[in-house]
């Protein structure tokens, strides 16, 4: 009998995903999650709110802010960022939602969010999203709770 057949086919991406990034929970976490020093990826978290979509941010546009480099499309996002970062930043650091529901981190992919109730959540890929989003507000309730764990010591 295959895994698939164990735990069901929707089920078999959740478990290897969970798998490969339950050891980094245990480490040291940086409360923003920042691939080569850069949040989102180098992505203008502005964006999203204000053109609906994945924009690549400009290194001549970045600020630090809470230990990583935040790169935007222009200036004014950059601002605006800079005035709010509560209201532009993703939620969890930037870590995978789906994942801190589980209790556990991932890396994200720029292109897998959402924005709910005025607050950008990433993902780690498309298809993880995909699977966040059945039953979403449980899954943000249950990061919610999560995330100050994870955040301060890894998963209890």
């Amino acid at each position: 009998m295959s895994i698939r057949m164990l735990i069901g086919p929707g089920r078999v991406l959740a478990v290897l995903v969970g798998l490969v990034f339950w050891a980094g929970a245990t480490q040291a976490l940086e409360p923003v999650f920042a691939d080569d020093d850069l949040a989102i990826r180098g992505y203008d978290p502005v964006a999203y709110f204000t053109e609906g979509r994945a924009v690549e941010g400009d290194p001549a546009f970045a600020l630090e802010h809470n230990g990583a480099t935040w790169q935007f499309a222009n200036a004014a996002h950059r601002d605006m960022f800079a005035a709010d970062p509560e209201a532009y930043a993703p939620q969890y650091g930037g870590y995978c939602s789906w994942a801190v529901s589980r209790n556990y981190i991932a890396t994200t992919d720029p292109h897998a969010w959402e924005i709910v109730d005025g607050k950008l959540y990433l993902n780690y890929s498309r298809a993880v999203h995909t699977l966040w989003k059945v039953g979403k507000r449980g899954n943000i309730a249950k990061a919610d709770v999560n995330w100050p764990k994870l955040l301060h010591g890894g998963p209890s």
